[in-house]
């Protein structure tokens, strides 16, 4: 569905990535994990269109395009919520911003609130509610723009270990629930284990592909499985490498 070739960014005299190729299926979750400051989200924003690449090719389902921008949803690690703005509001944005016929973007909000327990809290300000229930609402309007494809970027990092597990079983029920495709960065291998169809460990700059793994099983997994241990220790031991370099 996504496929990219030879993607490659500098900035001055200081390579990015250089000749990157990454592809995602439909419907896929593909978590990419590597060093701070390896290019990670220098990569989401060529992708999405909030900068310009230098060179290389992005495909969407066989054709040729500049880039992502009115294709993906692109959540942030932060919730970028309009402060002055309820949470009913914010979620709406999307429908607002696109011209949606707001009864039907509404009720299709107020659903999703229900589902990711937000109801009884459409008319708060941001500022009155957790980071957890703020990603939530993010996580909302993210769906809002009902695009196929998500970007995440670190989205649950800020979170507790208890509100990001609550979060990331969310985030795989609304995957296959609206059957979106989802590239999703992570610091957290754990988070990268139990989410993920496919992980891309990348290395520092210029970010490449050190390895990647397909995972078995259904998603959620155990992480005292051997298999899925094996594949930490590994990823752990590749990144510490890339690291001491």
């Amino acid at each position: 569905m996504l496929i990219v070739t030879n993607l490659s960014k500098r900035y001055g005299d200081l390579p990015i990535f250089e000749n990157f190729n990454l592809e995602l299926p439909p419907k896929g979750f593909t978590v990419l994990i590597g060093p701070s400051g390896c290019g990670k989200s220098t990569l989401f924003n060529v992708l999405s269109g909030a900068t310009a690449g230098d060179s290389g090719n992005i495909i969407w389902h066989g054709d040729a395009v500049e880039y992502l921008r009115d294709i993906s949803a692109y959540m942030h690690q932060k919730d970028l919520l309009l402060p002055w703005f309820s949470l009913i509001d914010n979620a709406l944005l999307p429908a607002k911003i696109g011209g949606k016929d707001m009864i039907a973007a509404g009720e299709k909000a107020h659903s999703l609130f229900r589902q990711l327990g937000l109801a009884g809290f459409e008319s708060y300000l941001p500022g009155q509610i957790s980071g957890g229930m703020r990603q939530r609402c993010a996580l909302v309007r993210t769906l809002m723009f009902e695009r196929e494809l998500i970007l995440l970027d670190e989205p649950l990092s800020a979170l507790d270990a208890i509100t990001r597990r609550s979060l990331q079983s969310l985030l795989l029920m609304l995957q296959v629930e609206f059957e979106k495709s989802i590239l999703m960065i992570t610091h957290d291998i754990e988070e990268a284990l139990r989410l993920a169809d496919e992980v891309l460990v990348l290395s520092g700059r210029p970010m490449r592909v050190l390895d990647r793994f397909s995972l078995p099983g259904p998603k959620l997994r155990p992480l005292d499985d051997p298999q899925l241990i094996r594949i930490k220790n590994f990823v752990i031991n590749l990144l510490q490498e890339e690291l001491e370099k």
